[in-house]
């Protein structure tokens, strides 16, 4: 059985579709819900489908190895970040090479970087008339949004659709990519 954890910081709705995706596959399934917001919704998704959650601070994710520790123990296969916040610190990304992807709302390398993630996005996007967008799944490395590109698809902004109708666009490819992906990167 393939092992997943995810790392989200807040809401969890693509945290949940994945969680939904992969309930009762036979051969992959998600161990462990990781946050860094004790107060983040996600961890009552986790709790809702009967999944061990757990939240950590700054100390224990950039100054120790207590994640790292943790998640080698349970032999995680991969580490799916979404919605998480932080850059991954370097070693979990070293104990966890090409093991470790994020989505992000934006055809990166456009509207990347350190600050770019949800709304942000949307209005950047609107706020520069693109014509269209879509979303990313990439790997992680040290720097944000730049680990290499796994999977992108686009849609076509209509005219007078604003960063509201563009989030809301987003999210119906987010939760219908991003466990297809996920489930093709674990049957290599």
């Amino acid at each position: 059985m393939k092992k997943i954890v995810i790392f989200a910081s807040g809401n969890g709705t693509n945290a949940e579709k994945i969680i939904n995706y992969f309930n009762g596959h036979k051969n992959i399934s998600i161990d462990l819900v990781l946050s860094n917001n004790t107060k983040a919704k996600v961890l009552d998704r986790a709790k809702k489908h009967s999944i061990k959650s757990l939240s950590f601070n700054r100390d224990e994710f950039y100054k120790s190895f207590k994640i790292v520790d943790l998640l080698k123990s349970k032999s995680i296969d991969l580490i799916v970040l979404a919605g998480f916040m932080w850059l991954v610190p370097e070693n979990l990304i070293n104990a966890f090479p090409q093991k470790i992807i994020n989505i992000h709302p934006a055809l990166l390398p456009k509207y990347g970087g350190k600050g770019m993630y949800g709304d942000f996005v949307h209005q950047a996007v609107s706020d520069a008339k693109e014509t269209s967008t879509g979303i990313t799944i990439h790997f992680v490395n040290n720097k944000y949004d730049e680990g290499d590109i796994i999977f992108q698809k686009s849609f076509k902004i209509e005219a007078g659709e604003d960063p509201n109708r563009i989030a809301e666009k987003i999210h119906i490819i987010e939760h219908a990519h991003y466990p297809i992906v996920i489930e093709s990167l674990l049957k290599e």
